[in-house]
């Protein structure tokens, strides 16, 4: 199979088109299963419309937000729903029902006007999508462990969520532009925005907890078409090297590299036992086994991170995306790449057609784009809404130190360069997969 071929192999649909993949005869199911786990990453959420959740407006309706909450909190909150409140789903009835719909009207997923009840008819599955949704969770109409923990977070606790971001929103000082583009950690979703409007929503993944994405406020300077990834020293010394040692051949079955003086060196002649992680270079081939997979979108930063596609798609599909190294995984960053570089020569289509040829392209962006990388765990909506996502980095928390944010930065910026090529899913991929 030539390279043209693979990469239309493993490359999603276009943003929000349905997966349509041509395969060769024999490996059809494989290429429509990747197909469809692109069109779940990337289409846009359910209660997303055309208001940017992160705008001039979003300081203002946080803070109506905070007020709701506090009447809530004034009105004794909500109690914690039992264990076996878990698996609740449409059909059910009893006393848990009755006090799920409870939980649920304090917050007026469900209509508060509606009689009290102890089944779960359609008015309660919808009310629950609607919970999830504001949770940002799979809408599955039904209460799974994710659902469950998030329903029985007190009060106080989503409170002082929304009390932490406010402040940090209050702190920011981004230049909003006609077109800008700002990343949630927390939520782990992006939004391209044109004149006030959303024009792109995306799924991302972001950085786990042990090598946090940083906040950061910049501009979209370039596009790298088909990118080798230069591996940095902290991902060699935590994992290449020990990796190395396991399995010698671990470098060339994964396309990788190793250069010595501006010359590439054979891997055997290193002893990974004791190796200085600065005494060379690894550089990863493009392809479609490259971790940045076929677009790397730059934006100069002190913590030297940026955006890019990945060929790890699976992992958009979970609700808890915090696997990279720091970098934002985008699914479709070949049609962000596209928005970016829109009113050029370069569309959707050319930069598919130079991914198909094989010859890496850099493209610089004839007017940059703004960029924010935001942390924000609760948040007023613009379709009158209040978000809720996990404080993943303990940032909320006064008393736990969080990561480094730009401008802040108290670790090497190599730390926060890409993401590590994986042969499996990690530990926390499979926390991810569990029922939400």
């Amino acid at each position: 199979m030539d390279f043209p071929q693979l990469s239309r192999l493993f490359r999603g649909p276009a943003f929000g088109q349905p997966p349509s993949v041509r395969a060769e005869e024999g490996r059809g199911r494989l290429a429509v299963f990747l197909g469809l786990l692109a069109a779940l990453a990337i289409g846009s959420p359910a209660w997303a419309d055309d208001q940017p959740n992160y705008s001039p407006r979003t300081y203002d309706l946080t803070l109506r937000a905070i007020s709701d909450y506090e009447e809530i909190a004034g009105n004794g909150g909500w109690v914690s729903l039992p264990p076996s409140a878990q698996g609740l789903r449409l059909g059910a009835r009893g006393k848990v029902v009755l006090a799920l719909r409870k939980r649920l009207a304090i917050t007026s997923d469900l209509d508060p006007a509606l009689p009290a009840s102890d089944q779960f008819d359609d008015a309660a599955r919808q009310a629950l999508e609607h919970f999830q949704a504001r949770h940002g969770l799979s809408l599955t109409g039904s209460v799974g462990r994710l659902t469950l923990a998030a329903l029985n977070v007190p009060v106080e606790e989503r409170l002082h969520q929304l009390d932490a971001s406010a402040t940090r929103l209050a702190a920011l000082k981004f230049k909003f532009g006609e077109r800008y583009i700002v990343s949630n950690i927390p939520a782990a979703s992006l939004e391209a925005v044109e004149n006030g409007v959303v024009s792109r929503t995306y799924t991302t993944v972001v950085g786990s907890p042990d090598r946090a994405s940083p906040t950061l406020q910049t501009r979209v300077t370039a596009v790298n078409i088909l990118p080798y990834w230069n591996v940095p020293q902290s991902i060699m010394k935590a994992d290449i090297m020990p990796k190395m040692v396991r399995d010698p051949n671990y470098l060339a079955e994964n396309h990788m590299r190793v250069y010595r003086g501006g010359r590439e060196i054979d891997p055997a002649t290193i002893d990974w036992t004791g190796a200085k992680g600065t005494d060379f270079l690894v550089k990863q081939d493009p392809g479609v086994y490259n971790s940045l997979g076929f677009v790397r979108i730059d934006m100069p930063n002190p913590d030297a991170v940026y955006m890019h596609d990945s060929p790890h798609r699976d992992l958009f599909r979970y609700d808890v995306r915090f696997q990279s190294s720091g970098c934002t995984r985008v699914a479709g960053a070949q049609d962000l790449a596209a928005w970016v570089l829109e009113g050029t020569e370069w569309t959707g289509q050319a930069i598919q057609d130079q991914i198909d040829s094989g010859q890496p392209k850099t493209i610089k962006v004839p007017k940059p784009v703004p960029v924010a990388w935001v942390y924000l765990t609760g948040w007023g909506s613009p379709d009158g809404s209040v978000q809720f996502r996990p404080d993943v980095y303990s940032i909320d928390s006064p008393t736990v130190q969080g990561p480094a944010t730009s401008g802040m930065a108290t670790a090497d910026v190599s730390d926060r360069t890409a993401s590590v090529p994986v042969t499996a899913v990690r530990a926390s991929a499979a926390i991810a997969a569990t029922p939400n």
